[in-house]
């Protein structure tokens, strides 16, 4: 089932953003967080915030580690496995799971960010900003 014309979100900054809630589960203790992702063009990968490893039952250093470009420069990222589900913002009904998903976990990073690899790339996106809403669709 697509997301069809979902209003963006306004953020506090006075930009609206497309947002998506999801599910981020751990698939080696089956803890889980809900939360909300961030659909970020611009990340070439999944991002997390650090914060969050522990509470998922991760242990954040022992995640692959990288160096990894941002816009406030290089930081480090640990790479962990997860799962996403992935809820439509005005029901809230569960449409697609993306299991097994490598996802990196980083310091200092306010938000979920689903970036192009493992999260986009498996899906249409199209944004429309006039009307302030956005589509997303498996591909």
């Amino acid at each position: 089932m697509p997301i069809s014309n979902c209003p963006l979100t306004l953020c506090s900054n006075g930009i609206y953003r497309p947002i998506l809630p999801i599910c981020i589960i751990n698939p080696h203790t089956s803890k889980q967080l809900k939360t909300y992702g961030l659909i970020d063009t611009g990340a070439d990968e999944c991002a997390v915030p650090a914060s969050m490893a522990d509470l998922l039952g991760h242990n954040l250093q022992s995640g692959q580690s990288k160096i990894i470009s941002t816009g406030n420069g290089e930081t480090i990222a640990f790479s962990h496995t997860t799962s996403f589900e992935v809820y439509h913002p005005s029901t809230n009904k569960l449409l697609y799971t993306l299991a097994d998903t490598p996802i990196d976990f980083m310091p200092n990073l306010p938000v979920v960010l689903l970036g192009v690899n493992n999260f986009l790339n498996k899906f249409i996106l199209n944004i429309d900003y006039p009307k302030k809403t956005f589509s997303i669709k498996i591909s």
